[in-house]
């Protein structure tokens, strides 16, 4: 079994990959040097019609977003404070239990 070949393909020049001279020679010339200024123009224009595609929240859904989002603030605040206070009041008892 060591002594058995593994027959492996080899690659002809009848076998590799050939480049047709059609696709070297075609016939619209690539342009893919765009001048500073026309990309810039561009980038307006295609920011433009993505800000079109936006859809816009109405006054009543910002008054309501804003509602919601101070309030959840304000819950998390409280929330906080309440920790720290907490945890202000047992790290004192410990500190007047063991100044004793």
């Amino acid at each position: 079994m060591a002594d058995e070949k593994i027959d492996t393909p080899e690659i002809t020049a009848s076998k590799a990959p050939a480049t047709s001279k059609a696709s070297a020679t075609s016939k619209s010339p690539a342009k893919k040097r765009v001048r500073g200024k026309n990309r810039l123009a561009r980038w307006f224009r295609e920011m433009r019609s993505e800000l079109k595609k936006v859809v816009w929240p109405t006054p009543k859904q910002i008054v309501n977003n804003t509602i919601v989002s101070l309030s959840v603030m304000a819950a998390a605040a409280v929330a906080v404070w309440a920790l720290d206070f907490a945890a202000g009041q047992i790290f004192q008892a410990i500190r007047t239990l063991a100044g004793r």
